[in-house]
């Protein structure tokens, strides 16, 4: 449960945030409060009925095109938070790119667009958004529990998401004098609608594998990771700053 009003007066960008943990991000932080711009890459149903639950909530709510991987994109979106909200309080840098793939295999233009997708994405939007964030800031990045266990198939995605941890932590301490506060969120398993999308039989599946894997034995659910990204944005978390937070379990 997120408490209503923790980010009233606060505006957020959730890049990446139509579907899965991005999606329960927005609607999480709109609830607390805050006015809300998210976007994404390709216009689908699930932009449509964001929107249409974005209506039905108090404040000032965007759900736009933008792919944050693009320079110009990424610039265009930042111009948009400052033309319709006037200023951030709050970025969160969800959006990513993994296709699994052995690393035998693994062509150039695959890494480059895991590490552009991921990292570079992070840090477009990140250094872009430091002119329309005030002191008391919060900028959330998005790390993953592989980072720490490692995945066959993930060797591209495992090393920008390591990446993040370490840019995490520098940042930190490099914004930390503007009281701006960067932090990092790794989840494990999250139980999203991409596992019902393979079907009944192979979602139950892979769900009893995952849930294996942790100490509480099951998946984390999108709301668990939305409640941790709300405490940070919150005042709540004022002396919290270049920490890696997992929601993964236990793995």
């Amino acid at each position: 449960m997120t408490a209503a009003g923790a980010l009233a007066g606060r505006r957020a960008l959730v890049s990446g945030g139509t579907k899965g943990i991005g999606r329960g991000i927005v609607l999480a932080m709109a609830r607390a409060g805050a006015d809300v711009v998210t976007c994404h890459r390709a216009d689908d149903d699930s932009a449509v009925s964001l929107r249409a639950e974005l209506a039905e909530l108090p404040g000032r709510h965007h759900v736009v095109r933008a792919d944050v991987s693009q320079p110009a994109e990424a610039r265009r979106l930042l111009d948009e938070c400052a033309s319709t909200l006037g200023g951030l309080e709050v970025l969160v840098n969800n959006a990513g790119a993994f296709r699994p793939r052995p690393y035998a295999d693994l062509e150039s233009d695959e890494w480059a667009g895991t590490i552009a997708g991921n990292l570079t994405a992070t840090h477009q939007l990140s250094q872009g958004a430091l002119r329309l964030m005030p002191p008391g800031s919060s900028i959330i990045n998005f790390g993953s529990t592989v980072t720490f266990v490692g995945m066959a198939g993930g060797v591209h995605y495992t090393a920008a998401k390591a990446a993040i941890v370490g840019y995490t932590r520098s940042l930190a301490r490099e914004l930390g004098r503007e009281a701006i506060r960067v932090n990092v969120i790794s989840p494990g398993r999250i139980d999203t609608e991409a596992l019902d999308a393979l079907g009944p039989e192979e979602a139950a599946r892979q769900r009893a594998i995952f849930a294996r894997f942790n100490a509480l034995g099951r998946l984390g659910s999108v709301a668990e990771v939305a409640a941790v990204a709300v405490f940070l944005a919150s005042p709540a978390s004022a002396y919290v700053t270049g920490q890696n937070i997992h929601v993964d379990g236990c793995v």
